[in-house]
């Protein structure tokens, strides 16, 4: 009798744990499904919207990480890098340079009015106060965003969109820019991602080409 009721009092723990572990299955199973069906209506409502909508979404990032392939070119080389770049409106803006391997570690980090060089191989850093940074950041996001807005108050911008690749182009001729002349971000109109960016001269050569082989909008506070 004694055993009967050792065995009933198993089976019962034994069937209550079984319930709890199905429970906690059952609660990730429908915390997994209701995130995949955000991330998947995002992506649907991204592709659903016109090109003017996309346009809005990029000119309202506030900030975005991303890994960057970069292509300098010049009248007698051609230099790449790889970059990782951090970007905070009105907070940060954090560069890191991960290739090539002699400058490896290299950082610029601008915020509040300050500059900072840091070389974390050699444990070495400069700092340059009430720095004009907007000058020398024409590889950001955020730069091209600016110039965006200031050529579209002058219709200097135009935007387009072909095999569901929106561009975003604007002419700097007007900014008194000596070398720069057009810049053009393109946009996985699914995604609502920028996959690249071109600066070019003049004469419409390439000085600087950025392809974003990972970039997160809006993702960092």
């Amino acid at each position: 009798m004694m055993k009967n009721k050792q065995n009933t009092g198993k089976n019962k723990r034994n069937l209550i744990l079984v319930s709890l572990i199905c429970i906690v299955i059952i609660i990730i199973l429908i915390f997994l499904l209701k995130n995949n069906y955000k991330i998947s209506n995002l992506g649907n409502n991204m592709s659903n919207k016109n090109i003017e909508e996309i346009e809005k979404y990029i000119l309202d990032i506030s900030s975005y990480e991303a890994t960057i392939d970069v292509t300098v070119e010049s009248n007698k080389n051609t230099n790449k890098y790889l970059i990782k770049q951090e970007y905070i409106k009105d907070t940060i803006s954090k560069q890191t340079v991960l290739e090539p391997s002699n400058i490896e570690g290299m950082e610029i980090i601008y915020k509040d009015n300050t500059l900072k060089l840091n070389n974390t191989r050699l444990n070495l850093s400069s700092v340059y106060e009430n720095y004009n940074f907007a000058v020398d950041n024409y590889m950001w996001l955020d730069s091209f965003i600016q110039d965006y807005k200031n050529g579209k108050e002058c219709n200097n911008t135009t935007l387009e969109e072909e095999n569901d690749i929106v561009t975003m182009k604007v002419n700097l001729q007007n900014q008194n820019n000596k070398y720069i002349c057009n810049k053009t971000l393109y946009i996985d109109k699914n995604a609502g991602k920028p996959t690249k960016l071109v600066i070019q001269d003049i004469n419409k050569k390439n000085l600087v080409y950025i392809l974003y082989n990972e970039i997160t909008l809006n993702g960092l506070y």
